[in-house]
């Protein structure tokens, strides 16, 4: 896992991305949308139609996250841009805005199979962390799942990632208002 790079999904990258979310598994339904929209329109567009939505976000230039290679082998994703990308944590009770500074969001992961339990979700939000510095981020959220004792019953939810690896990373939990998922803020020095 030592020659992994790290590069923002442009159109360039399309297919690398459409090969990634093309494995067998959720993603392929919802080609990370789940928060870039209301969840009668997610789920009315599932499958074809969430792949159209991303692809027209993507062919309009604007980042939704990046794509992470093992030589030139598409193997992670994570999904980071400003909120504003994310119009559905707005409408939730336990991740909408905590106050009016702006932030970029880390929202989702998807990691081949044969690279789970490897550490590149950990290494995922590195390279976040460090695409949001270069576009002048000055502080990064995620809404990462505590699984606590029964993490088999939260599996569904974990694309958003496990608060410990955050943690970690030295995210700082700045909102918990659930016992299933919190609102951790990573504060990036000029």
């Amino acid at each position: 896992m030592k020659k992994l790079l790290f590069r923002p999904l442009t159109p360039g990258r399309w297919r690398d991305f459409e090969k990634l979310f093309s494995e067998h598994g959720v993603q392929k339904g919802c080609w990370c949308m789940w928060w870039r929209m209301t969840r009668e329109c997610f789920h009315r567009r599932y499958g074809r139609g969430n792949r159209a939505a991303m692809k027209k976000i993507v062919r309009a230039g604007r980042v939704p996250g990046i794509i992470a290679y093992h030589g030139r082998k598409p193997v992670g994703w994570c999904s980071v841009a400003p909120r504003e990308e994310f119009p559905s944590l707005d409408r939730s009770p336990v991740l909408k805005r905590i106050d009016d500074r702006p932030v970029w969001s880390i929202t989702c992961f998807f990691v081949s199979k044969p690279y789970r339990g490897r550490g590149l979700s950990r290494k995922l939000i590195k390279a976040a962390l460090a695409y949001s510095r270069k576009r002048g981020a000055r502080i990064v959220e995620a809404y990462p799942v505590n699984p606590g004792q029964n993490p088999e019953a939260l599996k569904w939810i974990m694309f958003s990632g496990l608060s410990d690896t955050f943690r970690r990373l030295g995210f700082k939990t700045v909102s918990r208002k659930s016992k299933v998922r919190s609102v951790v803020r990573y504060y990036i020095k000029s």
